[in-house]
């Protein structure tokens, strides 16, 4: 121990404090940005189409309108399904051509289970059925 050293012992010093370390930067995590379903289907090479929204028009609630997207992939699948029928459609024209077929085929699917059930049929679109004995056990139907 040298006679700097022992004087500071006996004075009671203490060394002069140290400077702090510098602050380790933090690593930045690289973010991923989130995918949509449409960019995900789009890169598996699938059709994709969404409702983004849906609005009843407050005045009169028997008439809305949805708002529809959709990738290129389900665009082609249409074409392919005939959907497209002039070259001028516009990727909107077959979009609504295809919505419109989904809900017609919803409203005629709900027309059949409801006239499917006995109750609800309309009787006067009915003929009255005519049984006939013609005798020797035959009957004629009509």
């Amino acid at each position: 121990m040298g006679l700097f050293d022992k004087i500071k012992n006996v004075l009671g010093t203490k060394d002069a404090p140290k400077p702090a370390p510098a602050p380790k930067a933090k690593k930045e995590k690289k973010v991923q940005p989130v995918k949509s379903a449409k960019e995900i289907a789009t890169e598996a090479g699938e059709p994709y189409v969404s409702i983004l929204s849906f609005d009843i028009d407050p005045t009169n609630v028997h008439s809305g309108s949805f708002e529809l997207d959709w990738n290129s992939i389900f665009i082609t699948q249409l074409v392919k399904a005939g959907y497209m029928k002039k070259k001028e459609d516009t990727d909107q024209d077959i979009v609504d051509r295809w919505f419109n077929d989904v809900c017609r085929n919803v409203a005629l699917e709900l027309y059949a289970q409801v006239q499917a059930d006995p109750e609800n049929r309309d009787m006067t679109d009915m003929r009255t059925i005519i049984n006939r004995d013609l005798g020797n056990g035959r009957t004629e139907v009509s």
